[in-house]
C-alpha cells in the first residue's frame, strides 16, 4: 500500500515564514505613512520659471502648478532658489487685489515687459540667505538683494516664501540682457544712463553727512529726475551697491580718500551709502567730533559696529603747496618734487583712493609763471602738462616706496568733467537749465591729464587700479549743483556764480562708489 504524504512545516521553516510576513507588514505601513506625509495633497508648491523671448511676440506671463520640489527657479538664466506658497484651497492675493490660481492664471506685465512662465525643477532656499539687517529682504551668496521674504512657521519648521509683492522685484532680474558678459573683462566705461525708479540709493533725509555745497534739494532744487539715473554698461551689468557687503569688506580696516573737493564729493557719497546699513546712526561718528564743513579738510568717520574708518584728507595736488621768495616777496609755489606733508596720515591705510585734476585748471597752474618749484629752483615758466607729470611721478615714487602692496589696495580716480556753458566758473558759465543727461558727452577726446595718469601708473612697481569715471560722468550735465550749491545769501556776485564742477548728493558720485565697490569686492575673493 502506498504511504500517504502529509503536508506540514518544520519549526525552522515556520519561523522564517512568520518573520517574512511581519517584515512586509512593517515595511508597507512605514511606506504608506511616508507617502501620506509628503503627499502633494498636504503641501502643494507652485513653481515657475520666467523666460523672456528675444522676439517681439512674447505672451503674457502665466503660472503653472507642479507638485513636489523643483531645482532651478530662473529668470532669464538667473537662478532664484526660493519657494512660492500655494496652499491647498487658497489662491494668492496680489498687491493689485486680483487673485491668481490654477495653471493658466495670467499675471500682469512687469514694467512693460512681457514674459511666460513654465514648469521647471528647483531646490528650496539653498543659495539664498535672509539679511537680518533688513526685514523682509533676501540676498544671494554674493550679497545681492533678490527678493522680499514672508516668513511662516509650521510647527517647528520655519519656511521662507516669496510674497506676492516680491514679484515686482523679479523684474529687476528679468530686465537683465540675455547673453551679457560677466563684469570681469567688461568695459565698464562704455554704456548709457537708464532711468531707474529704484534709485537713489539713499535720500537727503537718511544721510546727515551731506554738506551744504552738495545738498541740492536742501538748497531749493525742485526737479528730481536727476536722482534716478543708473549707469548701464554696454556689455554687462554693474553690480548694485551693497552697503552691508561693503562694510564687511572693510571690517577692521581704513578706507582713505586723498585729493581735492571732488574726491570729498565721492567720500561724502560713500558715507551716505554705507550709513544705510547701520540701524543706529549714533554708531557712526567723526573721531574728533568735527562737523563736515567747507573750511575743514580732514575727517575720519568710524563705523563702530564694523570697527572701520572711512577717511578724507584734502590734498589738491598730492604734492606740497609751499612758498618761496620771488623778488622782494614770498609767493605761493607748488613743490612738484615733494609729496604733500600730510602723507604720513595716508600710510597704513588698507584702501587708498587718490585723485588730482580739478585744481590744475586754475589760472596760476595753467599759466605756470613763477609757480612751480623743484628744490630751490622756481621755474620762471613751466607748461602745466609737464608740471602735472612731474607731480604725479613724485606721488608714484612715494607710493612705490611707502605703500605695502600686500596690505594696501591703491586706486586712482580719473578726472571728473565740468559742464560750464557760455563761459567758465568765474565768467558766467552755467548749467542751470539742464535737467536730464546728454545724449553724447561734450568731448569725445580723452583728457590729456587722464592719458598722463595712465602712463605714470604703467611705470609703477605698485599695482594701482584706475577708477575711470570720466566718460560716464560726461553725460551728466544735469547732476551739478549749479545755483543750488553753497548758499550765497544776499551776495549778488556769488549768486551769479554757478557750480558746474561738483555734484549733487545723492547723485553721480554714487555711481563712482558702485564702481569702487565692484573693484574692492573683486580683489577680496
Amino acid at each position: 500500500m502506498e504511504r500517504q504524504r502529509s503536508f506540514s512545516f518544520k519549526p525552522t521553516r515556520l519561523l522564517v515564514f512568520s518573520f517574512t510576513i511581519c517584515s512586509s507588514v512593517v515595511f508597507l505601513t512605514t511606506f504608506a505613512f511616508w507617502v501620506k506625509k509628503f503627499s502633494p495633497s498636504v503641501h502643494q508648491q507652485t513653481h515657475v520659471q520666467f523666460n523672456r523671448s528675444l522676439s517681439g511676440g512674447d505672451g503674457p506671463l502665466s503660472l503653472q502648478n507642479s507638485t513636489g520640489f523643483t531645482r532651478n527657479f530662473t529668470v532669464d538664466g538667473v537662478k532664484i532658489p526660493a519657494l512660492i506658497e500655494n496652499r491647498r484651497g487658497r489662491s494668492d492675493n496680489f498687491s493689485n487685489g486680483d487673485s491668481y490660481s490654477g495653471s493658466n492664471s495670467s499675471v500682469p506685465e512687469f514694467g512693460g515687459h512681457e514674459a511666460r512662465a513654465s514648469v521647471t525643477n528647483f531646490t528650496p532656499m539653498q543659495d539664498v540667505v535672509a539679511d537680518e539687517s533688513l526685514s523682509g529682504v533676501v540676498r544671494d551668496k554674493q550679497g545681492n538683494t533678490i527678493l522680499g521674504l514672508d516668513e511662516r512657521t509650521d510647527g517647528n519648521r520655519k519656511e521662507e516664501f516669496i510674497t506676492a509683492a516680491s514679484f515686482k522685484k523679479i523684474e529687476v532680474l528679468a530686465g537683465k540682457k540675455i547673453g551679457q558678459k560677466t563684469v570681469k573683462g567688461c568695459d565698464l566705461t562704455k554704456g548709457s544712463w537708464v532711468f531707474d525708479e529704484s534709485y537713489p540709493l539713499y535720500t537727503k533725509d537718511s544721510c546727515p553727512f551731506i554738506d551744504e555745497g552738495f545738498d541740492c534739494l536742501g538748497n531749493g532744487r525742485l526737479d528730481s529726475d536727476y536722482l534716478k539715473w543708473r549707469w548701464q554698461p554696454q556689455d554687462c551689468d554693474l553690480p548694485r551697491f551693497n552697503a552691508t557687503k561693503m562694510l564687511e569688506l572693510i571690517r577692521g580696516k581704513r578706507l582713505v580718500f586723498v585729493g581735492d573737493s571732488i574726491n570729498r564729493n565721492q567720500w561724502e557719497s560713500l558715507l551716505c551709502m554705507l550709513t544705510g546699513a547701520i540701524r543706529d546712526p549714533k554708531r557712526v561718528y567723526e573721531t574728533r567730533g568735527r562737523k563736515i564743513t567747507k573750511e575743514k579738510g580732514n575727517y575720519s568717520f568710524r563705523f563702530l559696529d564694523y570697527q572701520c574708518t572711512v577717511e578724507f584728507y584734502v590734498s589738491h595736488f598730492l604734492v606740497h603747496e609751499s612758498k618761496a621768495r620771488i623778488g622782494q616777496k614770498r609767493r605761493p609755489t607748488l613743490r612738484i618734487d615733494a609729496i604733500d606733508r600730510g602723507s604720513s596720515r595716508w600710510r597704513g591705510a588698507d584702501i587708498l583712493v587718490f585723485n588730482t585734476a580739478h585744481w590744475w585748471s586754475h589760472y596760476k597752474t595753467k599759466a605756470g609763471i613763477n609757480y612751480y618749484q623743484e628744490g630751490s629752483l622756481v621755474h620762471p615758466q613751466l607748461n602745466v602738462s609737464t608740471a602735472f607729470r612731474k607731480a604725479l611721478t613724485t606721488w608714484s615714487s612715494w607710493v612705490d616706496k611707502h605703500i605695502n602692496a600686500r596690505k594696501t589696495r591703491v586706486l586712482f580716480r580719473s578726472s571728473a568733467p565740468s559742464h560750464f556753458r557760455g563761459g567758465q566758473w568765474n565768467t558766467g558759465g552755467h548749467c542751470k537749465e539742464a535737467t536730464s543727461p546728454l545724449n553724447e558727452t561734450l568731448s569725445t577726446a580723452e583728457p590729456e591729464k587722464n592719458r598722463i595718469v595712465e602712463e605714470v601708473l604703467k611705470q609703477m612697481k605698485t599695482g594701482v587700479t584706475l577708477l575711470d569715471i570720466t566718460r560716464l560722468s560726461g553725460y551728466r550735465i544735469d547732476g551739478h549743483p549749479s545755483i543750488y550749491g553753497w548758499k550765497s545769501g544776499k551776495n549778488s556776485k556769488s549768486q551769479r556764480i554757478q557750480d558746474c564742477s561738483h555734484w549733487c548728493l545723492p547723485g553721480v558720485p554714487d555711481t563712482w562708489n558702485e564702481l569702487l565697490f565692484y573693484h574692492v569686492h573683486a580683489t577680496s575673493k
